[in-house]
């Protein structure tokens, strides 16, 4: 019932309304013609359910002529006019929008009117019809740019990586550390040439940070909503009026000026080629990880809201929403291709490499959407050639590498035997590498030219049937091994020698069995290595124990075990304890990091100086012991030499002084 009553009570209030605006109608036909053509002005922009009150006027059946409806537009149209004394500032486009909708309404009748009169060219209408819309166009063109910088939607860094993360979490921000906690080696102090500034842990890592491919869906608003029917409006006012350059470049100054200000809260800066070229390193690497952030930002975010903003605000009219678009987004996307194509011919040295990696794989992306979003066939050109010289860029900084670790010609022995830097920085930088295979495959199999590849050992596998990323690691670890058999020279002590090469190798096929390095190069290469580690331990054994077990041996002693010379018993015990004490002394100091390979060889050790020691104590220890200062001679039991075989490689030196101690 109370709906009704409503009703009733809002239709009667209409046909009050419009009796009283026929009666104004009659009245109005007896007024004279100036008259009666600002009462209608006046009631038309009072509520647009009067805008259509002058079909009513005139005798035959309220038709108007072309004069009387050009004069009601022209009224509207000059009351708005920039140039005019007492004009207005700026339509009301909010609430209602009567305003606003008076404006276009009459627009639309002096432009369908220019259209009827097309064939009268001599029609004094024609003239004035042509000088209003002018003056309609300038005031347009001035809304347009209004309405587009109000309701530009304010964007902050914080809400375009948030519109990133509603669909992927890990987006990266800051720089990342993929390698943790499994080496926490300290760095050494000791000279490791080119590579001793590179440590796994502090270095190697931070050059790894990809991101992810961001989703399709992912979007963010660069222009309130509400105000895209208001822009289309306007520009499909000023296409149709011949304004379509004005209208253009309206928008596309506006936009631009709002992807400037993304790119800035990106962190971009403007930099020349030659301004990139001269940053030094950290600095670079920093503005690096900003430009794969802003790239995927802009294309797959701001350039797709930018496209569908042209679509949406020059809908039907195709040609103009590309040329607009393009002109908008042109801009920015060559600022960003600037910043690549500086890093791609820039100085080529190792650290680059994972980055330039990085920016590849995200303008190989970018490039591919590019290519849908726009048209501009400078843009798209230089896109391409960009991601070329990425391209190119890595495949040199990756040369660069090999050629480094080659030529790596540092003079100064690590210590201990350690395992030396350039070992480290090699190999945790092929453990990034394999996280790269799919793009360096792609990318060394167009370039990869074998006549120049280091020759590979015989006893490695096929390298015919390796991937091109393998083979080149495969050359890389077997240049790195060459290069240590060189720096194991540098040691005057020849076990020294194999507890350098045992450490490095160890270490090389531990980092080989711990990542997909081992799926690459095969388990077939792993025992090989194994087998290299065992042959250098038996050198090792050699080198440092043949002469402490010559001591213990029967030849040169004078007789058997009843009637050996006491003199040549008490002098082989003493050259026993001397060869062990000079052993122990030395190799305290030395250095074997893996706790398996130092157990291993302090038992290989014990298995041939403990028992044939207990075989000479036995054979003639009581000779020696019946006669006098018997301790001068037999200083150790075996059970003492097999205690202090356990302080062997343990990297801290000690020094045997002390007098022979009974075993408990």
């Amino acid at each position: 019932m109370a709906t009704t009553t409503t009703t009733s009570i809002n239709t009667g209030g209409e046909d009050r309304v419009l009796a009283t605006a026929q009666q104004i109608v009659n009245s109005l036909n007896n007024t004279p013609k100036e008259v009666r053509q600002d009462m209608l002005l006046i009631l038309s922009s009072f509520d647009n359910r009067l805008s259509n009150i002058t079909s009513l006027i005139d005798g035959d059946g309220g038709s108007k002529s072309e004069e009387d409806r050009f004069a009601l537009a022209e009224k509207v149209i000059l009351r708005w006019d920039p140039s005019s004394e007492g004009s207005r500032r700026s339509l009301n486009w909010e609430d209602s929008g009567d305003e606003s909708n008076e404006y276009l309404s009459a627009i639309d009748e002096i432009l369908n009117l220019m259209d009827e009169l097309s064939v009268r060219s001599d029609s004094e209408i024609v003239d004035r019809a042509y000088s209003a819309i002018q003056h309609a166009m300038s005031r347009l063109e001035d809304e347009f740019r209004q309405v587009l910088i109000r309701n530009t939607v304010p964007l902050d860094a914080e809400r375009l990586y948030g519109s990133i993360r509603r669909f992927s979490l890990s987006f990266p921000v800051s720089g990342s550390r993929i390698i943790t906690g499994e080496d926490d080696d300290e760095d050494d102090d000791e000279d490791g040439g080119e590579f001793e500034s590179f440590s796994e842990d502090d270095r190697s890592s931070r050059f790894h940070e990809r991101g992810p491919s961001l989703d399709d869906n992912a979007s963010v608003d660069l222009i309130d909503p509400k105000a895209v029917d208001e822009l289309r409006e306007i520009a499909t006012r000023m296409i149709r009026s011949g304004f379509e350059k004005e209208c253009i470049q309206v928008y596309s100054t506006v936009r631009r000026d709002a992807l400037d200000e993304c790119l800035v809260i990106l962190g971009i800066e403007k930099l020349s080629i030659e301004e990139v070229q001269k940053i030094e390193w950290n600095s670079l690497d920093e503005k690096m990880k900003k430009w794969i952030q802003a790239v995927k930002i802009v294309v797959r975010l701001i350039l797709s809201g930018e496209k569908s903003l042209c679509d949406q605000i020059f809908c039907g009219a195709d040609e103009t929403k590309e040329i607009c678009f393009n002109e908008t987004v042109k801009g920015c996307v060559m600022q960003l291709l600037n910043f690549g194509e500086a890093v791609a011919i820039g100085r080529r040295s190792p650290e680059k490499l994972f980055r330039i990696l990085d920016m590849y794989d995200v303008m190989a992306e970018a490039l591919a959407r590019l290519e849908v979003l726009v048209t501009d066939d400078v843009v798209i050109s230089e896109a391409r050639d960009v991601l070329s010289g990425l391209g190119e860029a890595a495949c040199g900084t990756f040369a660069e590498f090999e050629n480094a670790v080659q030529s790596e010609t540092s003079k100064k022995p690590m210590q201990s035997g350690e395992i030396h830097p350039l070992t480290r920085y090699v190999m945790n930088y092929v453990k990034l590498i394999v996280d790269y295979s799919e793009t360096l495959n792609l990318l060394l199999e167009i370039r990869e030219d074998d006549d120049q590849l280091v020759p590979l050992r015989n006893d490695d596998s096929d390298s015919s049937r390796l991937t091109p990323v393998a083979r080149r690691l495969l050359v890389l670890i077997t240049s790195l091994h060459s290069n240590l058999e060189e720096k194991s020279k540098l040691y005057e002590d020849g076990a020294l020698q194999y507890i350098f090469l045992m450490n490095n190798i160890l270490y090389v096929v531990q980092k080989v069995k711990g990542s997909d390095l081992g799926g690459l190069l095969g388990d077939n290469w792993v025992r090989k290595r194994r087998g290299q580690i065992r042959q250098y331990a038996t050198s090792y054994l050699r080198a440092s124990w043949t002469k402490v077990l010559h001591c213990l041996k029967d030849e040169g002693i004078g007789g058997s075990s009843n009637n050996a010379s006491r003199v040549a018993l008490k002098e082989r015990f003493k050259n026993f304890n001397a060869c062990f004490e000079e052993i122990y002394r030395v190799q305290t100091a030395w250095k074997v990091p893996d706790a398996q390979l130092r157990e291993e060889l302090r038992i290989s050790i014990s298995e041939k100086v403990i028992p044939a020691y207990r075989s000479f104590m036995g054979r003639f220890g009581n000779q020696v012991e019946s006669g006098r200062h018997a301790g001068k001679y037999i200083k150790y039991t075996a059970d003492d030499l097999e205690n202090y075989l356990l302080d062997l490689f343990e990297g801290s030196p000690r020094v045997l002084h002390h007098m022979r101690r009974k075993s408990t």
